[in-house]
């Protein structure tokens, strides 16, 4: 890459244009797309999407695996004059519903088990198509959408996440948003044509869907992989020549525990980490794993898609820093004063720039919340994320991370609203009250506890429990443990007393 990352912006379709058109671009279970093959699949298939959804700006999501059509839906869409909403497929019906009535997706497009597990009303109007089928029309249609020239402003995606409290919430992204954040990437990991990238993480997560765009943006070649356990990971690693390989802390401990042949962690050349912080055990083994490969930690947020990176260079002697600002981000400390905090003084990370995200998605109390104008000493200026979470930048200007200010749990990567799990709690029937907690947990980060009192017969509750939340829940966010009181402690001002609670649970006193 250049010493200084092109701010030109581009719809985003034009990324299949980026490499050698004879080049494989992504590689699949059972065949290969060059660059020129990719760009017209995604003619093909954009060509459909607009025949199913003909009003411009118009929503259409997926909830799918790792398949060609999750891969080409966030540049088809674009194409399409569609905006894309990525679905977890992890997620189960409830959360599915919410995204899709709060988006207010006209279209979904998912495989035949996850839509038979849709009850009336799901769906909240969007046509419901699955995956073989949207190909087979597309490919009955024939017609082929060339690149589009849409305007850098306009939305191409709204990914949904976590909140501190409530449902999920949408990010709405720009073209220029996911473009500078491919070009950012690209640039300082140093990604060229010959690199293969293996995306594990999935699509709907800003980090998972990134590496699909900052690949294509190089040139490179994506090969994506819906894994069951971390073997498979190794396993695909040899077989593709893997060089470039991003994951989670939990992925990563379990990475480092497998046996890895020479060959394979030799043909890794990087490793990108984001979604929790390395600890000072897992870098040295990540070290001795991976000799050959240079580690980047990374600190970011879905409203501003990534903030800061560490270069490899200065791992090994600060092992716990997220390191300074990508390429495109202005990053700020700013003290409980307003002021710029100065060297070691903790504050809170502002991030202002273009990759700063449009809000969230019709909600502008939140959005008032957490995008307000940059600080004064700023030298962009215009509108920031104000993150919440709190840091520090040592003399060296390294930023170090200290805590979160909100309640989110950091559980194998994900981000789980203590209420949202609270809420399905109760919603089972066989809770009254609920407090979810993280406690910390070496494999996990965080593992969620329970702090529950029974609406009836606790016997029942305890058996019936954690069968009705696996039901209706992601397995990540249900609880690994559940505490049963026969009363919950209030606060002064009669609220469930969570930081009583919180303090007990990380204290290792349990009742």
């Amino acid at each position: 890459m250049t010493a200084d990352p092109d701010p030109a912006v581009f719809p985003l379709d034009h990324l299949a244009l980026r490499g050698d058109p004879a080049a494989p671009a992504l590689v699949l279970r059972d065949h290969v797309h060059s660059f020129e093959a990719l760009n017209a699949r995604i003619g093909l298939l954009s060509a459909w999407l607009r025949s199913q959804v003909a009003e411009p700006g118009a929503r259409v999501a997926t909830w799918l695996p790792k398949s060609e059509t999750a891969c080409l839906v966030p540049l088809a869409a674009v194409r399409a004059g569609l905006v894309h909403v990525p679905v977890n497929p992890l997620l189960k019906r409830a959360q599915l519903a919410h995204i899709l009535s709060d988006s207010g997706a006209k279209l979904l497009i998912s495989n035949k088990a996850r839509l038979g597990t849709l009850e009336p009303g799901d769906a909240a109007g969007a046509t419901l198509v699955e995956e073989p089928e949207a190909w087979s029309a597309a490919e009955a249609l024939g017609g082929r959408l060339p690149p589009s020239a849409a305007a850098p402003d306009s939305l191409a995606a709204i990914l949904y996440t976590s909140g501190s409290t409530g449902r999920p919430k949408g990010v709405v992204l720009s073209q220029a948003n996911l473009w500078l954040g491919a070009v950012s990437v690209a640039h300082y990991l140093k990604l060229a044509p010959m690199d293969r990238v293996l995306a594990v993480l999935p699509f709907a997560f800003d980090y998972g869907q990134n590496q699909l765009l900052s690949t294509w943006y190089a040139g490179g070649s994506v090969v994506p992989l819906d894994y069951l356990t971390p073997r498979d990971v190794v396993k695909a690693v040899g077989r593709h020549g893997i060089t470039t390989l991003a994951a989670v802390p939990p992925l990563w401990v379990q990475l480092v525990e497998q046996d890895w042949p020479a060959e394979t962690a030799n043909s890794l050349r990087r490793l990108t980490n984001s979604g929790g912080a390395l600890t000072v055990e897992l870098v040295r083994a990540l070290r001795r794993t991976f000799p050959r490969a240079d580690l980047y930690p990374m600190y970011g947020l879905t409203e501003a898609f990534r903030s800061t990176y560490l270069d490899p260079s200065l791992v090994d002697e600060h092992p716990t820093s997220i390191g300074g600002a990508i390429p495109f981000a202005e990053i700020m400390v700013v003290a409980d004063s307003g002021l710029e905090a100065a060297p070691d003084e903790e504050g809170e990370l502002v991030h202002a720039g273009p990759l700063v995200a449009q809000g969230y998605w019709q909600d502008a109390e939140r959005t008032a919340e957490r995008f307000k104008p940059a600080p004064a000493f700023s030298r962009l200026g215009g509108m920031a994320v104000w993150s919440g979470d709190r840091v520090r930048r040592d003399e060296a200007g390294l930023l170090h991370f200290v805590g979160r200010r909100d309640a989110m749990i950091k559980t194998s990567g994900n981000r789980v609203s203590p209420q949202e799990v609270e809420d399905a709690a109760v919603a089972t029937g066989f809770v009254a009250e609920a407090v979810a907690v993280g406690v910390s947990d070496p494999a996990l980060g965080a593992a969620i506890h329970l702090v529950a009192r029974a609406s009836g017969d606790r016997a029942a509750a305890e058996e019936g429990l954690i069968p009705a939340l696996s039901r209706a829940l992601p397995n990540f966010m249900v609880p690994r443990v559940v505490h049963w009181r026969e009363a919950m402690p209030v606060s002064p001002n009669g609220k469930l007393d969570r930081v009583a609670l919180a303090a007990e649970l990380r204290e290792g006193v349990t009742p």
